[in-house]
């Protein structure tokens, strides 16, 4: 199964080599016809620290790292 590959928009760096990004999609409601957008926060590895808050960024899956990390960082978006 090909690992999933997610963009998104750091909203935090504060973890030692961890960003939390937040991934937004969107998608039609099934009743009401209307786009709704909804949000996720993920945990993602960042080995070097080199992203900063507002950055957009690429993640892609990745065995656990810890308790909430089962994701890094690709590259910059």
């Amino acid at each position: 199964m090909p690992k999933r590959i997610l963009q998104g928009t750091v909203v935090s760096d504060k973890g030692e080599k961890t960003i939390v990004v937040r991934v937004e999609r969107s998608f039609l409601h099934p009743l009401f016809k209307k786009t709704i957008r909804r949000t996720k926060k993920y945990h993602a590895h960042d080995e070097n620290n080199a992203h900063k808050v507002g950055d957009k960024v690429r993640i892609i899956e990745c065995p656990p790292k810890s308790k909430l990390k089962t994701w890094e960082v690709v590259t910059g978006a």
